[in-house]
């Protein structure tokens, strides 16, 4: 039996508060490493080590609620409601502005329609041709929308395509909230596997292989800008085809 686990079964079975804080300790790694991935630029509101604070409170909740009896590491467990807690302290304090929220939801519609209407995945200088734009403008609304937007695809399984929507994942406990989510997650498989191949890449190595963006940028041998670009251009594709996929079923239904 490792440390790790002792200080669990010590707190679990007995409510420790020293268990529970050398456990704080363990894994205070993890806010850290949440924060860094939503490579977020600091509102006056909220600067880094407030963010980093907020994710602290997270991993607390995370210990205090974790249930060793599941089959889930802790730290699949934690990472969820780490950055649940950060999203919402970010939207409580309406880190994005008007502008930006705007423009997410057209360059999902953008993505989703053409893609419908080409079928196939449109490249930038149709998307910004279908908006009336020019591709300098459409590549300026990408960035402002990678920089101050909480856009990942946890939220795109967990809402249906609309990344405007989080779940923090105890939801998923009842069969058929579980059945909807794996359909959800195959279909979001398939959507991946359709995508420019470049913006794959930065999918699979962010999501699968857990690098941050600037990790990418070094693989990649691109600017780690570039990476928040071909990140956001990939949700936003992904997010529209999944929230047109779930009307099309909304409809059948």
């Amino acid at each position: 039996m490792d440390q790790r686990e002792k200080l669990w079964r010590e707190y679990k079975l007995t409510g420790s508060e020293t268990a529970r804080d050398r456990l704080i300790e363990e894994y205070a790694y993890l806010a850290k490493y949440t924060v860094d991935r939503l490579n977020l630029s600091p509102s006056g509101a909220l600067g880094y080590e407030d963010l980093i604070g907020h994710a602290v409170i997270g991993l607390i909740g995370a210990i205090e609620k974790f249930e060793l009896e599941r089959n889930v590491k802790f730290e699949t467990y934690a990472l969820t409601r780490i950055r649940g807690e950060v999203i919402d302290i970010i939207r409580s304090l309406d880190w994005t502005p008007r502008s930006v929220r705007r423009n997410e939801t057209i360059l999902r519609d953008a993505y989703a329609r053409l893609e419908m209407e080409l079928k196939r995945p449109p490249n930038d200088l149709e998307i910004a041709n279908y908006m009336d734009v020019d591709v300098s403008e459409f590549e300026k609304m990408l960035a402002d929308v990678g920089q101050s937007a909480v856009l990942s695809l946890d939220e795109v399984i967990s809402s249906g395509g609309d990344v405007t929507v989080r779940g923090d994942g105890d939801e998923y406990d009842d069969p058929a909230s579980c059945a909807e989510r794996a359909d959800q997650k195959r279909l979001l498989a398939k959507s991946i596997e359709e995508l420019p191949e470049r913006e794959r890449q930065v999918v699979a190595l962010y999501y699968y292989e857990n690098l941050t963006q600037k990790e990418i940028a070094a693989v990649l041998s691109v600017t780690e800008s570039r990476v928040c670009q071909i990140h956001t251009k990939a949700v936003l594709r992904l997010s529209g085809k999944l929230s047109r996929t779930s009307a099309c079923f909304s409809m059948a239904a």
